[in-house]
């Protein structure tokens, strides 16, 4: 089942489209990755899906909602989560009370569910009192994950979740993801690491300078030359599935 549907997107700052027509699906329980060069327009894709940036063009559904000009406080409720790469977690506040805050639009009692959060992130739990600004940065990542997930999202958006950290602690992250994908939650990550996204995604779309170049299961898109694609030497035609 589709949780989030995106259809010919477009989305940028000021009149300057950075996006153009992309089009994109995440599946319950399954991780899909969006990859490409710097500059591909894949950050504000992410922001747009989350409703900080408003869309130009197309229509974005949540669970079968159109959610595509609702502001980005509401979207949780209706089952969406996102993760920005930076500045994700309330550096003054203690791992609990961000958990807290996370809470705001949970359905469920608040304090019954960060107990199922610390259940899956036992490090966290650990750190309850800890203030996030003290944490290192795998840490503070799995927070911001952890706190997004206190609304028991059907779809979670990462932005690159692990920019920045050691390779111990990216295999941290990404098994926290795969667990996230095992619980029935759609993810969707942003990832600069392309040999990343192959290893633990089931579905991938290649971005390259605003559009979504190609895309398919991660079997097929391992095929291509990516590094051929990301440049602009290989000609593969737009919105064509790998699979097709």
């Amino acid at each position: 089942m589709d949780a989030l549907t995106a259809e010919d997107v477009s989305s940028g700052y000021g009149r300057s489209p950075i996006v153009r027509n992309v089009s994109v699906t995440a599946e319950s329980g399954l991780i899909t990755a969006i990859v490409g060069p710097n500059g591909a327009g894949k950050s504000t894709f992410a922001k747009t899906l989350a409703g900080i940036l408003r869309p130009t063009t197309g229509t974005i559904t949540v669970n079968g909602t159109e959610v595509t000009r609702m502001p980005g406080h509401l979207l949780p409720r209706h089952g969406l989560a996102y993760v920005p790469q930076n500045d994700n977690v309330f550096r003054t506040l203690t791992v609990r009370e961000n958990l807290e805050v996370g809470g705001y639009a949970s359905h469920k009692d608040p304090k019954a569910r960060m107990q199922e959060i610390y259940g899956v992130f036992p490090d966290l739990a650990k750190a309850q009192e800890k203030k996030a600004g003290n944490l290192s940065g795998g840490q503070q990542n799995l927070l911001a994950m952890a706190r997004a997930l206190m609304v028991e999202p059907s779809v979670i958006i990462l932005d690159e979740p692990t920019a920045g950290l050691s390779p111990a602690y990216t295999d941290v992250v990404w098994k926290q993801i795969e667990l996230i994908a095992a619980s029935g939650t759609a993810v969707l990550v942003i990832e600069q690491n392309v040999e990343r996204a192959l290893s633990h995604a089931q579905f991938v779309h290649v971005l390259v300078a605003g559009t979504n170049h190609v895309h398919g299961p991660v079997a097929e898109i391992a095929k291509l030359d990516l590094a051929g694609i990301f440049l602009g030497h290989d000609q593969a035609a737009p919105h064509n599935s790998a699979g097709a």
